[in-house]
């Protein structure tokens, strides 16, 4: 049976994952509240199935590797660098806030000064995984909060690396000297950040670029797998750092690139089922029984997480002159605590300075503010309202805010529409909106279209348009209207379908080459389509009742027919 262990493990989870899942999201609440139940199901403190933690934690590795991997490709330097001020001194001061806070807690139960503070580290840290879910299921990726969150956690994890590699200096035998240590790991980071983007920003695009001349996905998309995972492992092998930071360093490179929108939407399909994995193998860690030997430990533990963490950071947010709207985001963002968590737990675990209850403790704060933080994220913009009863302390938030550099929406303050397809209707439809004074935003799955599309001036995505990643990407959802002109008529049809879901108000105008295709559109969800054969059987009749003398009238009333005849009984 031991051969079955991981099919067995991959399945009972997911099985357990899905059917929690659609509970919990039935009843209103986040699937990940599901996931996590579901790993407190298959796991080994209650009866029934058990699945193979290990090959769990392993499994959810690859999910940690593929989210950074995404999260890097969707951010930008520059973003981190108009956030570096909050995002550094945030990082630092929340950290210390909730060190203290933890390290007090530990000491008040009679934990020892190394226990106490490693404790309070371990929940200093939160959740990179869960911070992005919740940021992409609420649109906030790339709005101010958003980006200060992540910048904040980037700085968060690079801190975290650095205490991870000096807690066995300190705590183990070895007479090795702290600062040596603590230089030698700075410095790796240093030179994998110059390599990555000396030699990385060279290199990594013209791979892609090269898999990507053979049009073959699969290739692209096992290129992409491969850079992700293998820049990751090599990161953490030869540099000593979390397979996380370099996974985000190798997106952030590919992000850079023209291959980014592509990248993230055709090349990791697998994230969202090993990110399941993460939230069940935290699950599966979770002995529901040991908890009721400190009731009060862990009252203290979840006070720190869910109400000490988000003070301080809507303090210091509400300091760097940020409104109270985004400090608030900024705040419940954090409040949790995951995977960084974990593993500081187990690393105390091992060098045998934590007690008993300590890991447990922490897999419960994990557990419960994973499962309240999509609720909380929710009821920001009630949190602003109540602000708002008390004018005040409304004030004292609200005065004088800013704004970071490149933070607004570039997509969300154009006026455009949304092109799919450049061929020679793709490329006149363009140059006539442009004209028109309505920006266009050009969606193609070729490469050389797409490098000719921006050298026409014009806003390209490169990708397959019936990939809502990459619809998200050309705006959308606040675009006026999308015309549909390249694509077979099957991909045409899910096009349409995936953006009428996104927009309900977008017009959609489309192209099908035949007559049999156009009803199929329709269904679809498509306002108007324009057949070639129609046109032109429209067109050839138009020109003979003209040749034959007929008036303007006449003309008119025979056109109407036709259209009738060909396209329905519909108003055009």
């Amino acid at each position: 049976m031991h051969e079955s262990a991981l099919i067995l493990t991959v399945t009972g989870s997911l099985a357990a994952a899905l059917a929690l899942g659609f509970v919990t999201q039935r009843l209103g609440l986040s699937p990940i509240v599901g996931y996590l139940l579901a790993g407190v199901l298959v796991g080994p403190y209650t009866p029934g199935f058990v699945a193979d933690r290990q090959l769990a934690s392993e499994l959810a590795e690859i999910g940690i590797i593929l989210l950074m991997f995404g999260v890097g490709i969707h951010f930008r330097v520059k973003d981190l660098l108009a956030v570096r001020n909050i995002a550094i001194a945030g990082a630092l001061c929340q950290s210390i806030v909730a060190t203290v806070l933890g390290s007090l807690a530990g000491r008040a139960f009679g934990w020892s000064w190394g226990a106490s503070i490693v404790f309070g580290l371990a929940l200093s840290v939160a959740s990179t995984v869960m911070l992005t879910r919740v940021l992409a299921d609420h649109d906030q990726l790339q709005t101010p909060a958003g980006r200060i969150a992540i910048g904040w956690l980037v700085v968060e994890d690079i801190f975290t690396v650095i205490v991870l590699v000096l807690l066995p200096a300190i705590f183990s035998s070895s007479h090795a000297s702290l600062v040596t240590v603590t230089l030698l790991t700075i410095g790796k980071l240093a030179l994998l950040g110059v390599l990555m983007f000396l030699i990385g920003d060279k290199l990594i695009p013209a791979v892609l670029s090269g898999v990507a001349g053979t049009q073959s996905r699969e290739l692209f998309t096992l290129a992409v797998l491969v850079l992700a995972l293998g820049i990751a492992v090599g990161s953490a092998l030869v540099f000593g750092v979390s397979l996380a930071i370099g996974a985000f360093l190798a997106g952030m490179i590919v992000g850079q690139s023209e291959f980014s929108f592509r990248a993230a939407s055709e090349a990791l399909p697998m994230r969202d089922a090993f990110a399941v994995l993460f939230f069940v193998s935290v699950g599966m860690l979770f002995d529901p029984r040991a908890l009721m030997d400190s009731p009060g430990l862990l009252a203290a533990t979840i006070s720190i997480v869910i109400l000490g963490k988000p003070l301080a950071a809507f303090l210091i947010t509400a300091l760097f002159g940020y409104a109270s709207r985004i400090a608030i985001a900024v705040a419940i963002a954090l409040a949790q605590v995951g995977e960084f968590s974990l593993i500081l737990a187990t690393v105390g675990d091992q060098l045998r300075i934590f007690p008993r209850e300590a890991a447990n403790l922490i897999v419960a704060a994990s557990i419960l503010s994973l499962t309240l933080n999509p609720i909380l994220f929710r009821a920001v913009r009630q949190i602003e309202s109540g602000m708002t009863r008390f004018p005040a302390l409304w004030r004292l938030f609200n005065s004088g805010t800013t704004v970071p550099e490149g933070s607004a929406d570039s997509m969300a303050s154009l006026y455009h529409a949304v092109v799919v397809g450049y061929g020679p209707i793709g490329h006149t439809v363009s140059r006539l909106l442009h004209e028109g004074g309505i920006e266009p935003v050009v969606i193609d799955a070729s490469l050389d279209a797409t490098r000719r599309i921006r050298n026409d001036g014009y806003h390209a995505i490169y990708g397959d348009a019936a990939r809502t990643e990459i619809l998200e990407a050309a705006g959308t959802r606040s675009a006026v209207a999308m015309i549909v002109s390249g694509p077979a008529p099957d991909q045409c049809a899910e096009i349409i379908r995936v953006a009428r879901n996104m927009n309900a108000g977008l017009r959609v105008l489309a192209r099908s080459y035949y007559l049999r295709d156009s009803e199929v559109m329709r269904k679809a969800g498509a306002d108007e389509v324009f057949s070639g054969e129609g046109e032109v059987a429209l067109a050839m009749t138009e020109h003979v009742l003209a040749a034959l003398g007929a008036t303007a009238e006449q003309i008119d009333r025979e056109r109407q027919r036709v259209r009738e005849d060909i396209f329905g009984n519909r108003t055009l």
